[in-house]
């Protein structure tokens, strides 16, 4: 959603909004079980500010007014920093 590229669903970040007393706040939805009307990106912090800027969120998931991203950044910024950990080169095997 934010850079604009295909992938496979598998490797993208459901994301709904959940009604909250600012606007609605943005939820990550990895299982992707929870109701509701959803968007898709990498789960990228780099794609979730793109997604920001171009003000993507609201287009996708239908809503107008002020959109948390807070508790989704954070989603991302943990799944990036572990998945940076697992693939990083002290976790590769000598050949």
């Amino acid at each position: 959603m934010g850079c604009r590229r295909r992938a496979p669903a598998a490797e993208l970040l459901r994301v709904i909004a959940v009604p909250s007393e600012a606007g609605h706040s943005l939820t990550p939805d990895p299982a992707r079980r929870l109701p509701g009307r959803g968007a898709h990106l990498h789960p990228d912090p780099a794609c979730l500010a793109l997604a920001e800027r171009r003000r993507a969120f609201g287009r996708a998931l239908r809503i107008v007014g002020v959109l948390d991203t807070d508790g989704l950044a954070e989603h991302i910024r943990a799944v990036a920093t572990t998945t940076d950990h697992q693939i990083g080169r002290g976790s590769q095997r000598a050949r």
